[in-house]
């Protein structure tokens, strides 16, 4: 489904249903295919079935005669402005439509006075937010008061994630539905919806139909743009892979360098370091670069990845992690991010263990817990006379003289219970620090 896809406002930025939709006098030929291929009806809407099927969501809440308040979360392309303006056919709402990037407060003002004056005349209204999280926190609180009282149901779209970027107010008076990127089959269905519009097939060999698939990248308008630039295209044997791609702009990543995609990439990355896989390691790591990432904040990372999920496992991969880092400094891009992926493959196929991380956590707990408790004074130095009378440094066991350079001296504060932060795995180097740490054990306990 495309928007047919995600519509542009109409004229100014408000959009009705009579100026958002194409005049019936306009010459079909001069309107764009994804235009011309918008969908009439819910029915026709393709790739969200688990939002409108008869038991999903919104096929529910229409079956029942009622919409509540949503919020349309999903990427560019996917459907979010036809579903509301097709939300309003099937409810009987008048439909009013604003973009937050161009509203402001005399824009919304206007909107809640026409969605008044209609709810006088007995009609409700569906107000359609496009890019709902660009509104500031006070201007998304303006909705709550028009919501309550059934001015409007409001029906927001946005490519953002709504936990980070929209108020718990609106939240809660909103459900939040997420919209999918159209899958193969959308896809598929949308181009032989084209080609039947157009009255012919498109020149494509069947791989190089699945390459134009690929290159909208999950985009039902951009996929119905680059079908029309082939239809365009003067007369010639089907098109192969090769071909599309020579011939075609390729569709950019969808990728947000300071958004939810930087997020989720960064994520998938990690955790597959952390699972020992170091192919899809490499993949997360190349789709962020090919998103336009910067390659120092993917070095951050890696070195965070040895210290965290690595740790004494392995003592090199800290080392690794820096390595590269300062390949990356001193070969610059793109030859420094060889050194990059080396250090995601070496972290991928490294013994993991977190231990060191559990224990540091553990004692930052444990230090918030006991407050400013002193070190026991037979630890602590006595510069002065008066801090040797007062006992400073009294009966300190100094560890090179004795037996195995080992006192077994208390080093927590006094009353304090003796704490096992540190419980290393059974994994790479940590078995010998394991090793390390049950001798000492049987010192102390021997002295």
């Amino acid at each position: 489904m495309a928007d047919l896809f995600d519509g542009q406002p109409g004229h100014g930025n408000r959009a009705g249903p009579e100026t958002d939709r194409p005049k019936a006098d306009r010459p079909q030929a001069d309107r764009p295919l994804a235009d011309r291929l918008r969908p009439r009806t819910l029915a026709e809407v393709v790739g969200q079935d688990h939002l409108l099927g008869a038991e999903a969501p919104l096929g529910r809440m229409l079956a029942a005669g009622r919409l509540s308040s949503l919020i349309l979360w999903g990427p560019p392309g996917v459907g979010k402005t036809t579903i509301a303006r097709l939300l309003a056919d099937e409810t009987d709402l008048g439909f009013e439509q604003i973009s937050a990037i161009f509203s402001g407060v005399a824009e919304l003002r206007k909107v809640f006075e026409a969605a008044r004056v209609r709810r006088l005349s007995g009609r409700g209204t569906l107000l359609f937010v496009d890019e709902i999280h660009r509104f500031n926190r006070a201007q998304q609180d303006g909705f709550l008061p028009h919501m309550e009282d059934g001015t409007i149901t409001l029906v927001g779209a946005t490519t953002e994630n709504p936990s980070f970027e929209l108020n718990a107010a609106l939240l809660s008076r909103a459900q939040v539905l997420t919209l999918r990127p159209l899958d193969t089959a959308a896809m598929a269905l949308l181009l032989a919806r084209a080609e039947a519009l157009e009255g012919r097939a498109l020149p494509l060999t069947e791989e190089g139909r699945e390459t134009v698939c690929a290159m909208a990248d999950g985009d039902g308008r951009s996929l119905l743009n680059l079908a029309e630039e082939l239809f365009a295209l003067p007369a010639r044997a089907p098109l192969d892979a090769a071909a599309v791609k020579a011939s075609l702009q390729r569709r950019a990543p969808s990728y947000d360098k300071d958004r939810d995609g930087h997020y989720n990439l960064i994520s998938a990355l990690h955790k597959s370091v952390r699972g020992s896989d170091p192919d899809a390691a490499l993949y997360w790591f190349a789709r962020m670069l090919a998103g336009g990432e910067d390659p120092m904040f993917l070095a951050r990372r890696l070195v965070r990845m040895a210290v965290e999920d690595i740790g004494l496992a392995d003592p090199q991969a800290m080392g690794q992690a820096l390595a590269a880092q300062q390949s990356y400094h001193f070969l610059g891009s793109p030859e420094g991010e060889l050194a990059l992926a080396q250090a995601v493959i070496y972290l991928a196929l490294a013994p993991k263990s977190n231990a060191a991380y559990v224990a540091y956590k553990a004692a930052m707990r444990s230090a918030k817990e006991t407050g400013s408790v002193p070190p026991p004074k037979h630890i602590l130095n006595a510069p002065t006379a008066l801090m040797e009378a007062e006992g400073y440094g009294a009966g300190y066991a100094y560890d090179h003289d004795a037996p195995d350079g080992f006192s077994g001296q208390n080093y927590f504060p006094d009353g304090m219970k003796r704490a096992k932060f540190y419980q290393p795995v059974e994994r790479g180097y940590e078995r010998e620090m394991a090793k390390r740490l049950a001798w000492f054990e049987k010192l102390r306990k021997e002295r």
